[in-house]
C-alpha cells in the first residue's frame, strides 16, 4: 500500500471515537488493513442477520443503522414496514463492531444515507491478529471498542425506557 493512501487513512482513523489514543505507529498499522468503499445513496451496505467480517469507519458521509420492526413489534395493520432507523454514524464514528467482538450474525442493517459516504473497511481477522501480535495495541482498541458498544447500549437502553414509558396503553 502507498504511503500516501496510509497516511490518509491514518487521518481518518485518528477522528475515530475507537482509534484515538492510538499512537502513530500504531494507526499505521490499523491502517495498512483498510480498504475503503463509496457507497451510493441508499446503498445497503450489508443486511441484517447477515454474517459480518468487517468494521466500518466513516470517513464522510452518514449512515443508518436499521431494524426491521417485525423484530421488535407486529404491525397493527397487518402491513408490512419498512427497516426503521435506529442510529446514523457520520465522520469520525465506525459501525459493525459487534460481529467483530462476537463473530455472529448483524444485529441490524447498514445503509448509506448521504450523498459522498467514503467508508473505510477493516477485516476483523485481520485486526485481531494485529491485537494478538501487538497486545498494547489491542489492549487500548478493545478498550475503547467495549466503552463505544457500552455508549450505544445505554442510548438503546434510554430509547427503550422511553417508548415503554410514554406509547399508548392498550385497555
Amino acid at each position: 500500500m502507498a504511503d500516501k493512501k496510509i497516511k490518509e487513512y491514518v487521518n481518518i482513523l485518528r477522528q475515530a471515537d475507537i482509534f484515538y489514543d492510538l499512537t502513530e505507529p500504531q494507526l499505521e498499522m490499523v491502517a495498512t488493513l483498510c480498504s475503503e468503499i463509496e457507497p451510493k445513496n441508499g446503498e445497503i451496505i450489508f443486511e441484517e442477520n447477515s454474517s459480518g467480517d468487517e468494521l466500518y469507519v466513516v470517513a464522510s458521509g452518514a449512515v443508518d443503522i436499521l431494524v426491521s420492526p417485525a423484530l421488535i413489534q407486529p404491525t397493527s395493520t397487518g402491513q408490512p414496514t419498512g427497516p426503521l432507523a435506529i442510529a446514523t454514524v457520520r465522520r469520525g464514528q465506525t459501525f459493525g463492531e459487534v460481529a467483530l467482538v462476537d463473530q455472529g450474525l448483524r444485529s441490524a442493517a447498514a445503509r448509506c444515507v448521504a450523498k459522498k459516504t467514503h467508508l473505510l473497511i477493516i477485516p476483523s481477522k485481520r485486526l485481531i491478529k494485529l491485537c494478538d501480535t501487538y497486545p498494547e495495541l489491542g489492549y487500548c482498541l478493545m478498550r475503547n471498542i467495549a466503552a463505544d458498544l457500552a455508549f450505544k447500549i445505554r442510548g438503546t437502553d434510554l430509547a427503550i425506557r422511553e417508548q415503554l414509558l410514554w406509547r399508548p396503553r392498550l385497555r
